[in-house]
């Protein structure tokens, strides 16, 4: 391989080439450590180095520290070539510094001293080198010491234009780390005034720093509104030839003006009409010069002139007040909706779903709908495709709903997958938004559950049901319509529970007909039943305890079904408590008491559609802020009066086990149940050195907290964009059984899929795991099971370790999670006298047997959550045993291979403080009542 040139420095040259052709790992770090060994001994041996060795010496030492090596040495040197007074030595010693000096370096002092000197030097190019150091290191303590002498040089009338253009970017970097660096004052008209430089270069750079000031005092800077429009006027008036030095393939200062009218969005309108004119007279130039034969074939001329048009369109959209400027803006980023160029296309999309919402240009906007929705339909990239249902959305009004909205339905049935969901959510809304007959609004959104059920959240489905028991006139068509819609051989599950819904409350409107009795109802919704997930099972029993009132002539069929679900048949205990409540209700109640409890919903208040709010979260910046409202619509459900169903609705949210089937919906967030003083039960056996999950490429990721498994055994142990991790968990004395479920919430198979469970080094021993294996591919919305057995042979003081890795999409993935077998999985809770408890309290007072801890709580402390921690935690609460009612005592036996050992707990709570003045934990095994007592404390703060 030749040498490298490395500006005359032959030596620098060769070692690199030296890296380059070594052959392994170990021969660069042989060579390395020789020439840091050589350089050591330069700098330290030989007092005679002149500045090109030094500064060779120095070079050697940055190219070893971009390698990957760390560099303990040569500071010093590096430091003293800022001195020097030739600038190829001060480069190196600034490059050196702004690369390897921490600014809480003991050099700093040094450094400063001759950043300083260079800032007062007459030479401007070392100005500038101090100038491009103090910008790249860019911290605090740099805006603190040099704060003061950077505006001075920007508005010196002494200061070079090249020292002004770099005076103006070093304070704008040193602007961001610290705002409080700009002076005020008459500061403030001198920078504005920079505008009216008669160097371009300075007037770009001055306007970066001074757009970056008005974001933060606008009012202060208001005076660079006509100093921008005048230069904006000078630019775009100018031919090519008259700015030769900043004319780009034919545009003159195309970044320039790009700036000037970034500058300028931040205002409104000018107040003042001859500003407000010449600015107006601008904006149409630009619009005309669009509209030219171009004067090169070149795409930069283009580019340029495009980027120079677009931004004086979104100026437009700004202002907002000239209908004029808008409609010819509308019709020229119309002629780009055919352009060859795709982001062309796509930014023509976005600027037009801007002008859609002004008034004035909303019906130049629908002028080109057709195109609009061809090119939904035939765009090759699906970001432009994208782009043009938001535009159709954006467009749509009272006289092109129904049309837009069907091209709409019409495309979602190919649309592309990572569209589909926002899809949905427009459809929804527009359907509603311009509903002149509510039975087409029905229409619509049951054929958006049959096109694209998976994709219909549960806002969607709330909101038709919402707005059918609040209309009267409709009740009946829905009834029909979704009977008939639940007749089809595949019938999503969305369907099946707004069908449920419906004719649970209206059913009675259709059983006139004969081929829609009460019988065949009931029928149609139970050869459902097996395929739903248990949330729409619990549903599906509220329709049948419906039914029993609406209809008595099938209560006999019904109370079948109920008998059926309401034993060991049913593994869900919700569902079998469901039907065994439901079974007595129809079995006890009179006919009168059933139509009271079962009457039918009231009439929901009339609220904002919560659809909207979704949208806004997944498309931010995109809804305008004044059509989202805090509340959200209420969830249906009736007074089983379906309340049994929204009671089951609130169990789903705080214990997501039943979501294992509906991979789609995501775990709700911690209820104020659960924010107890002991919120963290095991807290710090989760996150002292515990690994976090991490998924590779995996944009959102929702919050992972195996710490909430402490006292609970079913629920979601994780969750993110591409997998939904279930768990569900049963144990007896010192045996565990703990299945996980793997759900595939994508639309591709997960490819070489494994699920490893580890046993850390502490419980090697004392803990047996044995999991089985999973198959290796999970399909597109697909679920596999892993069975985990465990066994507790002693006591153990960690958690094993669940590791799951697979390829999505060619990406490879890995999760390292926390498995919920914690050591008091295995508690017994033990019951026991007041004499018993404090007589075993007494007997174990050594220090070798007992643990406690003062801690301070970190939320004010409640009885009730503190009791169900406790309880969760798997010992017995021992109520009225302890003389101070305020404290809280528990005993239980942790059950082991080898033995039994006892544990017993004292929580004595001071709630004036805060603070628990002691929380003890007594049992004969160290390791067992150190991990319980520091585990309650830890969740205390």
């Amino acid at each position: 391989m030749p040498a490298v040139r490395g500006d005359g420095m032959r030596g620098l040259a060769v070692f690199i080439s030296d890296i380059r052709n070594c052959k392994s790992k170990e021969a660069e770090i042989k060579r390395i450590n020789k020439e840091l060994a050589n350089i050591r001994s330069k700098f330290k041996g030989d007092k005679t180095l002149d500045g090109y060795q030094k500064k060779k010496y120095v070079c050697k030492l940055l190219f070893i520290f971009l390698l990957g090596h760390d560099i303990d040495f040569g500071h010093m040197e590096a430091v003293n070539l800022l001195s020097s007074n030739k600038y190829s030595e001060k480069q190196i010693g600034y490059l050196f510094i702004s690369v390897l000096v921490n600014t809480r370096s003991d050099l700093i002092n040094l450094i400063n001293q001759s950043i300083k000197n260079d800032l007062q030097s007459r030479n401007p190019i070392h100005v500038n080198l101090a100038l491009q150091c103090i910008a790249n290191i860019g911290s605090k303590e740099m805006a603190e010491v040099f704060g003061h002498d950077i505006p001075k040089l920007l508005v010196s009338g002494d200061t070079m234009d090249v020292v002004k253009q770099s005076a103006a970017l070093c304070l704008l970097r040193l602007f961001r780390t610290s705002q409080e660096i700009i002076p005020g004052g008459e500061w403030t008209s001198r920078i504005i005034h920079l505008l009216n430089d008669q160097h371009m270069g300075v007037v770009t750079a001055a306007t970066s720093l001074i757009d970056a000031l008005v974001k933060k005092n606008p009012d202060e800077y208001k005076g660079c509104i006509s100093l921008a429009v005048s230069r904006l006027s000078r630019i775009v008036t100018a031919s090519y030839t008259d700015l030769q030095d900043y004319t780009y393939y034919f545009v003159p200062a195309p970044w320039l003006s790009v700036k000037l009218l970034r500058l300028l969005q931040n205002y409104p309108p000018p107040d003042d009409p001859g500003v407000r004119g010449r600015l107006i007279e601008c904006l149409e130039t630009i619009l005309n010069k669009a509209q030219e034969p171009p004067k090169s074939k070149k795409v930069q001329h283009s580019n340029a002139k495009n980027a120079v048009l677009f931004e004086a369109i979104s100026l437009i959209i700004h202002m907002d007040t000239e209908p004029n400027l808008l409609v010819r803006a509308c019709n020229q980023l119309g002629q780009f909706l055919s352009n060859r160029e795709t982001n062309l296309r796509y930014l023509a999309l976005e600027s037009m779903c801007l002008l859609a919402t002004s008034e004035f240009s909303h019906d130049a906007v629908k002028k080109h709908q057709e195109v609009v929705i061809l090119s939904m339909k035939m765009e090759k990239d699906v970001s432009v495709r994208q782009q043009a249902v938001d535009l159709l959305y954006a467009m749509c009004d009272k006289t092109n709903a129904e049309e837009i909205v069907q091209e709409m339905l019409n495309y979602l049935e190919t649309a592309d997958y990572s569209i589909r969901e926002e899809m949905v959510l427009k459809v929804a809304i527009l359907a509603e938004k311009y509903a002149t007959d509510y039975t087409w609004y029905v229409d619509v959104i049951l054929n958006l559950i049959r096109i694209a059920g998976d994709y219909v959240s549960e806002e969607v489905w709330y909101r038709v049901i919402q707005i059918v028991i609040n209309r009267d006139d409709v009740q009946g068509y829905a009834a029909k319509t979704v009977f008939e819609a639940l007749q089809a051989p595949a019938c999503h599950e969305n369907m099946v529970k707004v069908g449920g819904y419906i004719l649970g409350e209206f059913g009675n409107l259709i059983a006139g007909d004969q081929r829609s009795s009460p019988s065949v109802q009931f029928q149609l919704l139970h050869s459902k039943y097996h395929l739903c997930s248990p949330m729409t099972r619990a549903l599906l029993l509220s329709t049948y305890i419906k039914f029993v009132n609406l209809f008595p002539e099938i209560k006999t069929q019904i109370q079948e079904v109920f008998k059926q679900h309401s034993n060991l048949r049913s593994a869900d205990a919700e569902l079998q408590q469901r039907a065994s409540e439901y079974l007595q209700l129809s079995i006890i109640a009179s006919h009168d008491m059933l139509a009271t409890v079962l009457e039918e919903m009231p009439v929901f208040p009339e609220r904002e559609s919560s659809i909207l709010a979704v949208l806004k979260k997944k498309k931010p910046g995109r809804v305008p802020e004044n059509e989202i409202r805090e509340h959200k619509s209420p969830v249906p459900g009736s007074t089983a009066n379906h309340q049994e169903e929204r009671s089951a609705a609130k169990t789903v949210s705080a214990n997501a086990s039943t979501d294992l089937l509906g991979l789609s919906t995501p775990p709700a967030a911690p209820t104020a149940g659960n924010t107890g003083v002991l919120v963290d039960m095991l807290g710090e056996l989760y996150t002292s050195g515990s690994p976090q999950p991490h998924a590779n490429n995996v944009a959102a990721q929702n919050a992972y907290n195996p710490a909430k498994f402490v006292c609970k055994n079913n629920g979601v142990l994780f969750e993110n964009d591409l997998i939904q991790i279930g768990v569900k968990s049963e144990f007896r004395q010192n045996l565990g059984r703990i299945t996980l479920f793997y759900g595939n919430k994508t639309s591709t198979a997960l490819q070489n899929f494994s699920a490893a469970v580890t046993n850390p080094t502490g419980c090697i021993g004392k803990l047996n795991v044995q999991s089985k294996k999973v198959d290796p591919t999970v399909e597109a919305g697909a679920q596999v099971q892993q069975m985990v057995n465990g066994e507790c042979v002693f006591d153990y003081p960690d958690a094993p370790s669940l590791t799951v890795t697979f390829t999505c999409n060619g990406t490879p993935q890995k999760l390292s999670l926390r498995l919920p077998l914690t050591v008091n999985k295995f508690f017994e809770p033990t019951e026991m006298t007041g004499e018993v408890f404090f007589a075993r309290w007494k007997n174990l007072s050594g220090n070798e047997q007992r643990s406690q801890k003062i801690f301070k709580a970190t939320q004010p402390m409640d009885n009730t959550a503190i009791r169900t921690k406790l309880i969760g935690f798997g010992m017995q609460l021992l109520d009225g045993i302890d003389p101070n009612p305020e404290n809280f005592v528990c005993a239980g036996i942790v059950h082991t291979s080898k033995q039994q050992i006892g544990c017993l707990l004292r929580l004595e709570p001071n709630k004036q403080a805060q603070v628990s003045d002691l929380l003890q934990c007594r049992c004969f095994f160290i390791l067992l009542r150190v991990n319980v007592c520091e585990t309650l404390s830890g969740t205390g703060h």
